[in-house]
C-alpha cells in the first residue's frame, strides 16, 4: 500500500476518490474501458475497486469538514489522525520541533484554497483578506506570507520535507488565466533539491462520467530523483522543450503510456476527434444519478434528502434556473441561500416537468443529497447530522462542504491511473 498525506482535506472528497471503494451509479463507469474497476452490482449502482493508496494524515481548518470527514471515514477502520489544525500552525510546530509529520509518504494530495482564485470570488489571489486560519487578516499578521492566497507556497514546503515520489495539487480553471499561474507552476516544479516533472491539466467532469459541467485544474508533480532511468530520460526530454504553463496545458506532450492523467471515458459526441471512438459512453445525465429518490416531505432516514434551501426565487444570477434531468447540471457550487439550483420550478416560472407539478410536487431547489449525487458522493456518507450525534453538520455546511469538494470519481481517476504507472515509473525501493 502507497502512504498518503491529505492537505486541505475538507469533506473528503479526493480522498475518497484516492481509497477508492465506493458506490456510483452503473452510468458513470465506463466497464468497456475499466472492466476490472467494478467489485460488486447492487440494482443501479455498482462498487468501485479498493486502491493501493491509504490515507495517513487528513487535515483541514472547518470543523465542519472535520465532521464530515470523520463521520464517514471513522467507520472504514481509518488508522490515521485527523487534525484541525492550519498547515501553516503545524509546519512552524513541526520546525520547533512539537509536531511530527508521518513519515515514508508516498504521496501528497491537496486542493489549496481556491477561493481567492475563483472567477466567482474577488480573485485577489495572493493578496487575500483572510488569513491561514480562515479569519479575516489582522494587522500584526504577515499579510505576505500567511494569507488564504499563500496557502500553496506551505504546501510546496511540506512537499520539500515529506519529498514524496508524487504530488496531486488541485485548484480552480480560473487559476489558469491568472498571472499569478506561471509563478505557481515554477514554484512547484523548483521544489526541494532536484526537484519535480510537474504535469498540469484541466479536468472536465463530464468526460469521466460525473453529470455536472465542472472543470479543475490539476497539477502532477513526478519526484525526479525515484524515477527509473528509462522514465527520467523520457520526461527530461519532453522537459527541455522548456513549455510556459499555457503551453503545459494546451498539449498532451508525454507519451501517452508515462502520461500521468487518465483518459476520457465518456463524451458528448460532438468532439469530432472522439466521434467514431465506439468504447466511450454518452455523458451521464443527472436524471440518472438522481433517480429512486423520495422527494424530501417522503425521506424518513436520510437527513441529507430531507434539507433544501428554501431561498425565494431571485430572477438572474446563478441558481435561478431548473437543472435539465437530461443533460449535466451545473456546477455545484460552494454557497447557500439562492445559488443552489433548483430541482424543478413552476410552470408560472417556466418549469419544465409540468408531470411532477401536476402529480403534486412542489417548487424546490436541489436537496443536499441531490448535490452529493451529482458530485459522486455515495449515499452512506452524511452532510446533514443532528446537533446531539457526535459529528453535528446543517443543511448550510453541507451544501458548502459539497460545492468545495473534488468529485470522488474524478479523483479516482487520478489515483487508478497513478496506480497503474507506478510500478513502471519509479525504482525499487
Amino acid at each position: 500500500m502507497k502512504r498518503l498525506l491529505s492537505l486541505f482535506s475538507g469533506c473528503g472528497g479526493m480522498d475518497l476518490g484516492f481509497e477508492g471503494n465506493f458506490w456510483v451509479h452503473q452510468d458513470c463507469i465506463n466497464e468497456t474501458i475499466h472492466p476490472h474497476w467494478i467489485v460488486k452490482k447492487k440494482e443501479v449502482w455498482v462498487l468501485l475497486k479498493k486502491t493501493n493508496f491509504d490515507i495517513v494524515f487528513a487535515n483541514d481548518i472547518k470543523k465542519p469538514a472535520y465532521n464530515a470527514w470523520m463521520s464517514y471515514f471513522g467507520k472504514r477502520n481509518f488508522s490515521g489522525v485527523f487534525y484541525l489544525n492550519s498547515l501553516v500552525d503545524l509546519i512552524k510546530l513541526s520546525e520547533s520541533k512539537q509536531f511530527n509529520f508521518p513519515e515514508n509518504i508516498d504521496i501528497i494530495t491537496g486542493g489549496f484554497p481556491c477561493q481567492d482564485f475563483s472567477i466567482s470570488g474577488k480573485r485577489k489571489g495572493c493578496f487575500s483578506h483572510k488569513s491561514h486560519t480562515g479569519s479575516y487578516l489582522q494587522e500584526d499578521e504577515d499579510y505576505l506570507q500567511e494569507n488564504r492566497g499563500v496557502l500553496y507556497q506551505w504546501m510546496i514546503k511540506l512537499i520539500e520535507k515529506i519529498y514524496p515520489k508524487v504530488f496531486v495539487a488541485e485548484n480552480v480553471k480560473g487559476l489558469t488565466s491568472l498571472s499569478i499561474s506561471e509563478e505557481i507552476f515554477q514554484n512547484f516544479k523548483q521544489c526541494s533539491n532536484q526537484g519535480y516533472f510537474v504535469i498540469p491539466k484541466v479536468l472536465y467532469a463530464p468526460n469521466f462520467g460525473i453529470p455536472q459541467r465542472r472543470e479543475r485544474l490539476f497539477l502532477i508533480g513526478i519526484k525526479k530523483g525515484a524515477l527509473n532511468l528509462h522514465s527520467l530520460h523520457i520526461f527530461q526530454e519532453e522537459e527541455q522543450s522548456n513549455l510556459s504553463f499555457k503551453q503545459s496545458l494546451d498539449v498532451d506532450f508525454y507519451p501517452i503510456e508515462y502520461y500521468p492523467f487518465p483518459s476520457v471515458t465518456h463524451d458528448s459526441f460532438k468532439n469530432k476527434k472522439n466521434l467514431f471512438n465506439p468504447n466511450l459512453k454518452p455523458y451521464t445525465t443527472t436524471k440518472k444519478v438522481l433517480e429512486n429518490l423520495n422527494e424530501p416531505e417522503q425521506e424518513k432516514e436520510d437527513l441529507s434528502q430531507t434539507k433544501y434551501s428554501k431561498a425565494k426565487f431571485l430572477g438572474k444570477g446563478q441558481g435561478q434556473i431548473e437543472i435539465d434531468l437530461e443533460g449535466l447540471s451545473p456546477t455545484i457550487r460552494a454557497e447557500h441561500h439562492g445559488n443552489i439550483e433548483y430541482r424543478r420550478l413552476s410552470a408560472e416560472l417556466g418549469g419544465k416537468y409540468l408531470d411532477e407539478l401536476n402529480q403534486g410536487k412542489i417548487m424546490r431547489r436541489l436537496t443536499v443529497r441531490e448535490c452529493a449525487r451529482i458530485q459522486t458522493f455515495p449515499d452512506d456518507f452524511a452532510f446533514v447530522m443532528d446537533k446531539k450525534s457526535s459529528y453535528p453538520l446543517s443543511a448550510s455546511q453541507g451544501y458548502k462542504l459539497i460545492g468545495n469538494a473534488v468529485p470522488p470519481l474524478l479523483a479516482y481517476h487520478i489515483a487508478k491511473r497513478l496506480e497503474n504507472l507506478w510500478d513502471c515509473l519509479f525504482t525499487d525501493d
